[in-house]
């Protein structure tokens, strides 16, 4: 074999190394790319799932002071006094600032969504609130507790009475002592 035979043949094959090293190069490149990516998308992925963690620990945390909230207003019913409703107001204005809503329901059209209902009243207005029991509210539009409310039907279906299901206040006191003298 010549030298130029022998040259040639070294200078291919570093061409060939080269183009193999090249070719790894690019390779690698495109993976560190991709784990980048991934990682960058599980650092996303985490800070969600944080941002969450705290909106579900804020709304448990919340859901247990509404009761608070509503013995307050109750009390407010039947007590006069500043103090009372200045806390109440500052009470609701805290709630506001987690992004807390009071569900808006009497006068409005029912819904299942956002309302509970306890019970139907004879009224005019089929599917329309009559009366709310006891408020409901949403954080950032997810409702953590539903109203609930009295609905009014323009005709009480007859098999709900019949199923003993009380229609009116009276009747539901009636239904009540009714239990009572049973257990007696």
């Amino acid at each position: 074999m010549t030298d130029d035979k022998k040259t040639a043949q070294n200078q291919d094959v570093k061409k060939r190394q080269i183009a193999k090293g090249e070719s790894k190069s690019k390779q690698l490149e495109e993976q560190l790319k991709r784990a980048l990516a991934d990682y960058q998308n599980l650092e996303r992925r985490v800070e969600e799932e944080r941002r969450l963690l705290g909106q579900l620990s804020s709304a448990i945390l919340i859901e247990k002071f509404l009761p608070v909230l509503d013995n307050l207003e109750n009390a407010k019913k039947h007590i006069d006094d500043q103090g009372l409703e200045m806390v109440i107001n500052q009470f609701k204005d805290v709630l506001k600032t987690e992004g807390v809503e009071e569900i808006v329901a009497e006068g409005t059209k029912f819904d299942p969504n956002l309302h509970e209902a306890t019970e139907v009243a004879e009224g005019q207005n089929d599917g329309i609130i009559a009366r709310v029991i006891r408020k409901g509210y949403k954080i950032n539009n997810k409702v953590i507790r539903p109203a609930q409310v009295i609905v009014e039907r323009s005709q009480v279906n007859q098999n709900t009475a019949a199923k003993g299901e009380p229609r009116s206040d009276d009747e539901r006191e009636e239904k009540a002592e009714e239990h009572t003298n049973v257990y007696e």
